[in-house]
This record gives C-alpha cells, sequence and structure tokens, in this order.
C-alpha cells in the first residue's frame, strides 16, 4: 500500500492531512480516506472552474498546483454541483456522499478555524444526503455451520481458523489481518481497531481449537512476519484481498450467494447471533464490536421476520374470533 507521502499534493491538503493524523489521532486508513476524498473535489474544482480542458481524462487531473486562493472562491454552491457530479458521474450512493460531505467539512473547518486561511466557511452549511438506515445481512445458524463445513484444501486449517473468528468474535478485516501471535494471551485476543483503538476480545473455545489446529501446521522457516497469525502462501502477513478471497471462495463452496455476503456480512453475523442468542447487553455487544457510537450497534437490535411473527401470535387476542361469541 502506497504512503499518503508518496501521492503528489497540494501542501494545503497535505499540512490537513498531517493534522489530522497528528494533532486528531485518525488512523492511516482514516487519512487515505480523506485523501483520496479531497483529491477527487480538487479535481472536481480544476474542472468545474475551467481551468483544466474538458477532455482531459478527469483522473489524471494534476492538483499540486491548487492554491489557497482557488479554495478561498470555493461557494456552497459549488460544494453542491460537486456533490451532484459524485451522484450522477461517479454512482456514488447516499453513503459514499455522506462520507465526502464530512472529508469536506473536516477540510474547510481546518482551513478556517485551525489553519486560518480562510475567512469564511463554505461547508459549515453543507447538508449531508439523508441515510436510509437497511437491517444489516447475516447467514442464520444453518448457513454458518454450513459455511464452516465447506472449508477444505490446502489451507484448511489456516481459512477454517480465519472464518471460525470472524463468525464467533465479530472482528473487522482489517482488525484480522493485524493479529500477532502475541496478541493472544490467556484466551483472549487483543485488536487495533478503527481509529487505531486497542481493545480485547475474549476467545471460546471454538476460536482457541481452531487456533490450535492451525498453529501445528502454520509455515515457520521462511516466514517474512514471524509475529502475523495468519501467513499467506508467500509466507507474508495474509492480506484483505487474500482474506476476502477466501471467504469468498467457501460462501460459494457452500452454495451461499458470493454476491449477498462478505467479511463484512460475517462480522454482521457474529453481532447478530450474539445478540439474538446470547442475550448480549447492548452496551456489552458495543465494546466487544469497537463500536464509538451506541447508534452504529442498534442496527444489531433488529428482529427477523420469524420473531415479528411469533411476538404477533402471542397476542392474547391472536385467537379471538368475535363470530365465536355470539
Amino acid at each position: 500500500m502506497k504512503k499518503i507521502t508518496d501521492y503528489e499534493m497540494p501542501s494545503i491538503l497535505m499540512d490537513f492531512l498531517n493534522y489530522m493524523h497528528t494533532i486528531k489521532g485518525k488512523s492511516i486508513n482514516t487519512i487515505q480516506v480523506y485523501f483520496y476524498d479531497l483529491r477527487l473535489f480538487l479535481r472536481f474544482l480544476k474542472l468545474h472552474n475551467k481551468l483544466v480542458s474538458d477532455e482531459v481524462e478527469f483522473d489524471s487531473i494534476d492538483i499540486t498546483d491548487i492554491s489557497i486562493d482557488i479554495i478561498k472562491n470555493v461557494t456552497l454552491s459549488d460544494l453542491y454541483s460537486y456533490m451532484s457530479f459524485v451522484s450522477s458521474q461517479r454512482s456514488n450512493k447516499s453513503n459514499a456522499r455522506a462520507r465526502k460531505v464530512a472529508s469536506l467539512k473536516s477540510f474547510f473547518n481546518y482551513l478556517t478555524n485551525k489553519a486560518s486561511l480562510l475567512e469564511y466557511n463554505p461547508a459549515s452549511e453543507l447538508e449531508s444526503p439523508k441515510i436510509l438506515k437497511r437491517l444489516p445481512k447475516y447467514l442464520n445458524i444453518e448457513e454458518s455451520k454450513r459455511l464452516l463445513s465447506s472449508v477444505s484444501g490446502e489451507y484448511a486449517e489456516r481459512d477454517y481458523a480465519i472464518i471460525t473468528l470472524f463468525l464467533n468474535c465479530g472482528m473487522r478485516l482489517s482488525e484480522l489481518v493485524g493479529i500477532n501471535i502475541n496478541d493472544i494471551k490467556n484466551n483472549e485476543l487483543t485488536v487495533i481497531g478503527k481509529g487505531d483503538k486497542e481493545r480485547s476480545i475474549p476467545l471460546n473455545q471454538a476460536c482457541m481449537n481452531a487456533i490450535d489446529e492451525y498453529m501445528k501446521v502454520r509455515p515457520v522457516n521462511g516466514v517474512k512476519d514471524k509475529q502475523a497469525l495468519f501467513i499467506s502462501e508467500r509466507k507474508q502477513r495474509i492480506s484483505k484481498v487474500t482474506v476476502q478471497y477466501i471467504v469468498k471462495k467457501f460462501i460459494r463452496q457452500s452454495g451461499l450467494d458470493p454476491q449477498r455476503y462478505s467479511t463484512h456480512k460475517l462480522r454482521h453475523t457474529a453481532a447478530t447471533l450474539m445478540y439474538k442468542y446470547g442475550h448480549v447487553d447492548i452496551r456489552a455487544l458495543q465494546e466487544l464490536l469497537g463500536h464509538e457510537s451506541i447508534a452504529t450497534t442498534e442496527i444489531y437490535t433488529h428482529l427477523d421476520k420469524q420473531q415479528l411473527k411469533e411476538a404477533v401470535d402471542s397476542n392474547p387476542l391472536s385467537n379471538f374470533n368475535a363470530e365465536n361469541t355470539k
């Protein structure tokens, strides 16, 4: 993965990213998202202001010459034109547009209130698109068991341990690939989550058994990252892309829809099953999943159709028939 410093950008953008990383403590992944969002905006700005030809390939537009004088002329209308552009020309859905609004607000807030380069913040009144809350897709118990039972092949022990951790612990993809061997102590796993925040996840017997079986066959000689728990075929820390491929492979092999389920859906599955069957307190689930806001965790408190039917059927009036009383 490229470092942010490997990309060419104007100094005002680099200063902002350094501020968000060193002062605000944002993770490298978050900083990279800010960069991608704001690079897109600055490219749009040059095109919108006719500073480049309409025939220039958009993704090749150079932004290194963007100065504060160009930024000073940005209006709220320009920002909404940009949001229209990412919607119509980049096919951004509401979630992606909301993220871009957040990036713009942070950037212009920094330029106005921290760097004191702007007298007026054009993004202060920029509204975020409404995001429809959808119930998370997840595997039921039988589908989860079918997925685990489908794991086979040369790296079966590793792949089984990976899927077991996803389904039992509800960790993020980045957290799983970042696990080191010494992160596991006394049946407890320490992971680094969003914002470089550390948290502990208790490991149940299924997880410990899966890890123990994998450790019996985990490569030792020639391993490039000796601390990494999960090792790739090339004997280096397994990548996110490889894990995604593994999960999709066995989702397909188990007869499930690979378009519907992914590594993140396994996280949804773990959270849903823990809440539904383990009667886990919502605050405990928030801590386990590493959510900053309780509102994020609340999506797992949904009830499936069967539970709703049972709730309606349990109503004491469910069998009442007025005709029988006449």
